[in-house]
């Protein structure tokens, strides 16, 4: 699996598709981000992961309340995360596009790469004490 290069190892010549964008739609791309921002939302998303499911699916997977799970439903469908089909008397949710999880796990890698560099900064720091 390939990490994705970290901060420092990004040249500043490298093109960057966000420096084109005007300021409305730059506004766009943080208000995606923030939707994804709220831990209940992501456990939803998690939730989606394995195909649609309808509210009370989704509220057995994640152990939220129902009205905090509408509420987050209804936020995701507005930013176009999920997307709801209705089917008879009940509507099912699914994801509406997987880049959702490859963005989800590009951060993931990232957290778990700092994570893995503090430790051992930790780790040679805790030697140096002791020595």
């Amino acid at each position: 699996m390939a990490l994705a290069p970290t901060v420092s190892q990004v040249s500043l010549d490298d093109d960057c598709r966000l420096v084109r964008l005007s300021p409305e739609t730059l506004q766009l791309v943080a208000d995606f981000f923030k939707v994804l921002s709220e831990s209940s939302r992501l456990q939803i998303v998690c939730a989606l992961k394995t195909g649609q499911k309808n509210v009370t699916e989704i509220i057995e997977a994640t152990g939220l309340g129902q009205a905090n799970v509408s509420k987050h439903l209804k936020i995701l469908a507005q930013a176009g995360v999920v997307k709801r089909q209705q089917q008879g008397v009940c509507v099912y949710y699914q994801i509406a596009n997987g880049f959702v999880f490859e963005l989800c796990e590009l951060v993931c890698d990232s957290l778990s790469v700092q994570i893995q560099q503090q430790s051992e900064q930790i780790a040679h720091l805790g030697a140096f004490r002791q020595s």
